[in-house]
């Protein structure tokens, strides 16, 4: 082994297993001599290889390794758990699984000063499994302005000086060196076995040679220039019969530019550069070469930059993504010349928001229809129209509001549901309580009819200011218990309308449902359509207010709005499908449910066949009923109804979500066995309970006007009020 290091020396780390016999005598002999320095890092890095999330599931081994140009041996973790540690930042934007397909690569770097960066670039990244290095010259002073080098390397051949640093980086990346550089004899030698070749060498002729080589074998071909982020893709891998230079030098071979002096060679150059795209410094000290400058300027920014893009096209064709042959400029200063303010983004803040008052209903008819207006409905979507019909009021279903959730319609039934038991009590508190029914007269076409008479009702009565004030609070709660009477109270609620509560509260069950719910709508964003429906019915600031629901309403920190923002983008939700995650998207809901007081399905028992849209209304009704109990009470309320709420067959599952569906099936079988749902009950909504402060701001309604609604599809709309939903 040899200590002194000079040019052409030593540049590959020796590897120790100290349980291996043969290498545990060069360990004695390294540490006992006292020219060695021992720098043992192992302590250190199992301390940091227990913070990573999801760590590779073997257990750490011990290695040493010897660095003999720096004289030193260094107490490290196996190669696994050392790249496990050191790559662990690069995820996402590379996952374990593209991480392992980049390592299979053998990646080849022509010439060593440009090259240097792309080479390092590359391994800092993890981004191949071997490399193999190429370049005759030795590091001089003058190439430490682009090359990351110090004084210590010059004199040193320049591919040892790239295989060092990257052995100091990573002591396992296999890297092979050839210190005389490549030739026209050597080059098919040096192509054979590589994945990629990235050519940054001097010489035109090599130059030429790499391409004709990199042809004959089917390899792709990068180059980067540096003036002006100056990039080249040549895919020989897919288009053999491509000629080299993308044809720039037409008919030119490598035999034309062989031993041509630098005055010949100008002109070829220049056709492959193109003169009238060089950056104007560039050219103009082209024109001053031999007279005051040495040779073409290069700058280490410029450089480090190109470097970066070759790495970024090297990820690209590894991972098999879209790169064609062509040319590309990456100019940093042309980017910088367009720099501009940006646009700040509004926060949705509750202060100063809430809806101007609607003009008070002067009738007992429109005060009716008022309150059947401020129903809840899914999404805010209020999915009815609402007109005078026979001295009474009729509340017609309105297919063209529904969503990919409400299968069969039967959340917008549910909303008929309250609006109807809406009106009731609002009929009941004037006075003018008359017969009521729900007619559905075929599977989608529901209605729901109100006559108006004489009759009263006190306890329908005292829902009326109750439904007027009733509001969806998405705060987080105390979790605070429930009382036997309370929960007894809302139980006689649903029982009204023949319905039931099924509920649990403790912090066990409750975290089973937090669970439960929280993988839900991780499904929800995860789903194109779902995610499309769901940020369809949110309304920022600025926005229409009088459907939907207000951002500001979901009661979000400044944190959970930075989030909310980046989950809106559907192209970042199909990444994390893509690799499988997201289950940071269910926080929101399980830190919700988690401070609740309980979670509640209202539900009804229904026999014989299938259930109709009819006896969704009436659960509708009664959920309306333990809704309006709850706030009496004191209670939040905030539905958190999953994905799978309304379906009744597998292949309604699927429709909502084929990805999914097997995962929906599970979790909502585990949802009605948690709240001891039976199979001859439905479920119209699930809510949140809790003991919370006021909701900031409400959600705004269309207006309750006769026909009003009709102006969403060509007439004008009136101005809306707004409700707390």
């Amino acid at each position: 082994m040899n200590g002194d290091v000079g040019p052409g020396g030593d540049y590959r780390p020796l590897i120790l297993d100290e349980s291996a016999p043969a290498d545990t005598a060069m360990l004695t002999q390294l540490r006992k001599s006292p020219r060695v320095r021992i720098h043992d890092l192992r302590d250190m890095l199992r301390l940091e290889l227990g913070k990573i999330t999801n760590p590779a599931p073997a257990a750490p081994e011990d290695r040493w390794v010897y660095y003999p140009w720096r004289r030193t041996l260094v107490g490290l973790l196996d190669e696994t758990s050392y790249r496990a540690i050191r790559l662990d930042r690069n995820r996402n934007k590379l996952t374990r699984a593209e991480q392992r397909r980049l390592g299979e690569l053998s990646i080849g770097v022509v010439g060593q000063s440009v090259g240097h960066a792309c080479a390092y670039t590359i391994a800092l990244e993890g981004g191949c499994g071997m490399l193999r290095l190429a370049d005759f010259d030795e590091i001089e002073l003058s190439n430490l302005n682009r090359v990351p080098g110090n004084i210590f390397d010059i004199g040193v051949n320049k591919s040892i000086v790239t295989a060092r640093r990257i052995a100091e980086l990573d002591p396992y990346l296999p890297v092979e060196v050839c210190v005389a550089g490549v030739t026209e004899d050597s080059v098919d030698e040096f192509l054979t076995g590589l994945s990629i070749v990235i050519e940054e060498c001097d010489s035109l002729d090599i130059k030429f040679a790499v391409r004709e080589g990199s042809r004959r074998q089917r390899i792709p071909l990068l180059m980067e220039t540096s003036d002006r982020g100056l990039f080249d893709v040549e895919r020989y891998d897919l288009e053999p019969g491509r000629l080299p230079f993308h044809g720039l030098l037409g008919t030119t071979t490598g035999a034309d530019l062989r031993g041509l002096s630098t005055k010949d060679k100008a002109p070829h150059v220049m056709r492959i550069l193109d003169p009238a795209e060089l950056s104007v410094r560039m050219a103009a000290s082209l024109v001053e070469i031999d007279e005051t400058v040495t040779t073409w300027p290069q700058l280490g920014s410029e450089v480090q930059l190109g470097a970066a893009v070759v790495a970024t096209a090297v990820r690209r064709i590894g991972l098999g993504q879209k790169l064609s042959s062509g040319r590309v400029r990456v100019d940093l200063e042309h980017g910088l010349d367009a720099l501009a303010e940006p646009e700040p983004v509004e926060e949705a803040a509750a202060e100063g928001g809430e809806p101007p008052a609607d003009v008070p209903a002067t009738t007992p008819s429109a005060r009716v229809r008022e309150c059947a207006q401020r129903a809840p409905s899914g999404g805010n979507t209020q999915p009815w129209v609402l007109r005078d019909s026979d001295g009474g009021l009729r509340m017609d279903l309105v297919r063209t509001e529904s969503s990919a959730l409400d299968i069969g319609y039967r959340g917008s039934a549910v909303a008929i549901g309250a609006a109807l038991h809406n009106a009731r009590a609002a009929a009941a508190a004037h006075g003018m309580l008359g017969p009521h029914r729900v007619v559905q007269d075929d599977a989608s076409a529901l209605s729901a009819l109100l006559e108006f008479g004489s009759g009263d009702d006190a306890l329908l009565a005292r829902d009326y200011p109750a439904a007027l004030a009733r509001e969806t609070n998405r705060r987080l709660g105390n979790g605070a218990a429930l009382s036997e009477q309370v929960l007894a109270s809302l139980a006689a609620a649903a029982a009204a309308e023949g319905a039931t509560i099924r509920y649990v509260t403790g912090s066990a069950d409750l975290d089973q449902a937090a669970d439960l719910l929280g993988n839900s709508d991780r499904i929800r964003y995860l789903t194109p359509r779902l995610h499309e429906e769901l940020f369809a019915e949110l309304r920022w600031p600025g926005e229409d207010p009088l459907t939907g629901i207000d951002v500001r309403s979901l009661e979000l920190t400044p944190v959970e709005q930075a989030k909310m923002r980046m989950a809106r983008r559907s192209d970042v939700m199909t990444r994390l499908r893509e690799w499988s995650a997201g289950n940071a998207l269910g926080e929101y809901t399980r830190d919700r449910v988690n401070s609740s007081s309980a979670v509640l399905a209202v539900t009804l028992p229904y026999s014989g066949g299938a259930p109709g849209l009819a006896d969704y209304a009436t659960a509708g009704a009664a959920t309306q009923r333990v809704w309006l109990e709850a706030g009496r009470r004191g209670l939040a309320v905030q539905p958190v109804s999953p994905v799978f709420l309304y379906a009744r067959h597998p292949e309604e599952l699927i429709a909502i979500s084929p990805d999914f569906a097997d995962t929906l099936t599970s979790l909502q079988g585990r949802f009605l066995d948690l709240l001891g749902v039976p199979e001859h009950e439905i479920m119209a909504l699930v809510l949140r309970l809790s003991y919370a402060a006021a909701a900031t701001v409400r959600s705004r309604r269309l207006p309750s006007g006769e026909g009003s609604r009709q102006g969403r599809w060509g007439g004008s709309e009136q101005p809306g009020a707004g409700d707390r939903s």
